[in-house]
């Protein structure tokens, strides 16, 4: 089972557009209804659909390191740093993701783009 992710309200368009393309399960914030949603609150709406979430959000990074090191259960986290990204690339990182690490594997986990 490929991963599936819940987009940063943050993301571009075009992201979520070619993961579609190729097949990967994505829901947007905006889409579930959650754009307007806290941080912290986004993390656990990620964890209750069981899916992870990809951000470029420096504040969702730290959450999620305290969540970890807390013990707060969270679905993982995809962060790339929103100056280091092109497009095509991150696509390219987030399929490999999705198509290689378990949901399992990744809960309560960080994993940085580009891997």
């Amino acid at each position: 089972m490929s991963l599936r992710f819940l987009m940063d309200h943050h993301v571009h368009g075009a992201i979520t557009a070619g993961l579609r393309n190729r097949g990967i399960d994505v829901v947007t914030a905006h889409e579930h209804g959650s754009a307007s949603t806290e941080d912290e609150g986004l993390l656990r709406r990620a964890q209750m659909l069981d899916r992870v979430l990809f951000t470029f959000d420096d504040d969702l990074l730290a959450i999620a390191a305290r969540f970890r090191s807390s013990g707060v259960p969270f679905a993982g986290l995809v962060f790339c740093r929103a100056q280091e990204f092109s497009i095509g690339r991150v696509i390219d990182d987030l399929e490999l993701i999705a198509r290689a690490v378990s949901p399992t594997d990744i809960r309560h986990q960080i994993i940085w783009v580009p891997i």
